[in-house]
């Protein structure tokens, strides 16, 4: 992507979260207790999507992921033999992850994790307010409801801002992106005032996965006119879009606003595999491993991040064995390794010593990992601390 076409979605991101900040002003005016993480350990972790070994870290994907194997492999804590053991759906994959317990729930979020996340634990524990702790995501398959559980003495009041930058701005520029012909001005025409609507009301929101609260129902005057002069510009260019690149940008204003303590990302552009793209699934690798090298440098870059930040980075499962009857890399559906075993990085202040730690672990050693970090003990769950890290 040109650096003018990243700088109208970096202007987007700004404007989105500006305008989040001000529909959540009333709702965080009575939390006093560490309101600020800036000076405190941070936690970041990437889950992208359903990755395959093959693809990846086998001796046939490395061309994929250069950064990921030549500038980072060699300084992080890396685990070669990550399984998931539960049920291969990216709600409730990102469930176990959050909460260290596998979780059967409705593929398509329709309820919250029956089991407190790590953003509640954290929230309670160490009386964190909203804003340290966030949930930024591509994947259309999870909901709001991710963002905390249905157990009475923790859920939302302890739970993570959700946000799902691609259902809000993405979904629609690359529907009218895509038409990239003087034809089809008509269609491209027709689709932006449908995407203005989307992006100046809030009513639209929840049901775009969005979780907004607040008296704004609209941007001011000012932000309106940059806002639709921006997607005027978007639309007018031919040059594809993804979903992750705009996940990542509200990601890097999120982590420059607000600086949380605990911040989960996801990434969905790999699952084009579902439309049997073999060719657009690698590019969402490609994309993923620049991305994570990206994230990586600002960490280093951003001062309230830099030497106190621990980063996971992990796909959420493999993909179906070519030949199987599942159609192949189309799905992930079966148990068999392709599918069930990958791979988990993990880098910074935990992972003082690179090393490769050919234990095998599990998601759900993520959740009581991340309490460690931060302090928490004493947690009665069948996730175990990862090993090869330093508290």
């Amino acid at each position: 992507m040109d650096a003018s076409r990243r700088n109208l979605l970096k202007a987007a991101a700004i404007l989105l979260v500006d305008q989040w900040a001000s529909s959540r002003k009333p709702a965080f005016a009575g939390e006093s207790p560490n309101t600020s993480g800036n000076d405190e350990r941070k936690v970041i972790i990437v889950a992208c999507g359903g990755i395959r070994r093959a693809e990846t870290f086998l001796d046939t994907g490395l061309v994929n992921i250069p950064h990921l194997y030549r500038e980072l492999l060699p300084q992080s804590v890396f685990y070669p033999s990550l399984r998931n053991a539960g049920a291969t759906s990216h709600y409730n994959t990102i469930s176990s992850i959050l909460t260290g317990t596998w979780q059967r729930l409705d593929d398509w979020g329709k309820t919250p994790p029956s089991s407190p996340t790590f953003f509640e634990y954290l929230r309670k524990r160490m009386e964190l307010t909203q804003d340290n702790a966030w949930l930024i995501s591509s994947n259309k398959a999870l909901t709001s409801r991710i963002g905390a559980s249905s157990i009475r003495d923790f859920g939302p009041r302890y739970g993570a801002n959700v946000v799902f930058p691609k259902q809000l701005l993405i979904n629609a520029v690359v529907r009218a992106a895509s038409q990239g012909h003087a034809e089809h001005s008509a269609d491209r025409a027709a689709m932006q005032p449908e995407l203005e609507a989307i992006l100046l009301h809030t009513d639209n929101y929840e049901g775009l996965g969005w979780s907004v609260s607040g008296d704004t129902s609209s941007l001011d005057i000012r932000m309106q006119s940059v806002m639709q002069q921006a997607i005027g510009d978007l639309l007018r260019s031919n040059v594809p879009i993804t979903g992750d690149e705009f996940t990542f940008l509200v990601s890097e204003e999120v982590m420059r606003r607000f600086a949380p303590s605990l911040l989960a990302i996801t990434f969905s552009d790999v699952e084009v595999a579902h439309f049997g793209s073999y060719s657009m699934h690698l590019a969402g690798i490609r994309t993923v491993d620049r991305l994570v090298y990206e994230l990586w440098n600002l960490v280093q870059a951003l001062p309230s991040y830099n030497g106190k930040t621990t980063l996971f980075v992990l796909p959420e499962f493999g993909r179906d064995f070519d030949g199987s009857n599942t159609n192949g890399f189309f799905n992930h559906r079966s148990t068999d390794d392709s599918t069930s075993l990958t791979w988990m990085m993990c880098l910074g202040e935990a992972a003082r010593s690179a090393q490769v730690v050919e234990r095998p672990v599990q998601h759900i050693d993520l959740c009581p990992t991340i309490a460690g970090l931060f302090g928490i003990k004493g947690l009665d769950l069948p996730g175990k601390a990862l090993p090869g890290l330093s508290a």
